[in-house]
């Protein structure tokens, strides 16, 4: 079944979506604290333009976010895909996933090699994500092994190995 089939559709963020992307990202998660890391990460040169996705109605709201930022492994360049948010009301209905493909498709196209994701370990290898730790990525930080996973977009040249450092919007 396609998006439009089920009433909705995906693609990139505009300025005009700023709003609406807090709003989601507020309400999926418990604190306002996920917004406000999105809205910091516009600021930072993290910010890669076309690697933020929104879902929208057939009416025009937008239900769902998935952004992609820069980061570095052991000074390499990679990607963080952080955070993704979907309205509760809207949850489990292929909204998520549908953003996440979107921005990945897009990172692909811009020839981006490696995308990391500290999420649920039963959700994220559906995308084709595999724990980190099994190309040598880590984080400067005690998390599950199994949480942290990464997604190689481009195996032409070995992907790179080591500790991730986050944009400074992600205090760590």
């Amino acid at each position: 079944m396609t998006e439009q089939a089920r009433g909705w559709t995906v693609r990139p963020e505009t300025e005009a979506d700023r709003a609406a992307v807090h709003r989601v990202v507020a309400a999926a998660f418990p604190t306002p604290a996920e917004a406000d890391l999105v809205d910091a990460l516009r600021t930072d040169p993290a910010w890669l333009p076309g690697l933020s996705w929104v879902a929208e109605t057939s009416g025009g709201e937008v239900i769902g976010h998935a952004l992609i930022t820069r980061c570095t492994i052991d000074g390499a360049d990679a990607l963080a895909l952080a955070p993704v948010s979907v309205l509760p009301e809207h949850q489990r209905t292929g909204v998520g996933g549908a953003v996440i493909e979107a921005a990945l498709q897009a990172a692909r196209e811009r020839g981006e090699a490696l995308v990391t994701v500290l999420g649920h370990p039963e959700y994220y290898p559906r995308f084709g994500f595999v724990r980190a730790s099994t190309l040598g990525v880590k984080v400067p930080f005690e998390v599950p092994d199994e949480a942290l996973m990464v997604l190689v977009l481009d195996d032409s040249e070995p992907p790179p190995s080591g500790t991730i450092r986050y944009a400074a919007p992600f205090g760590v």
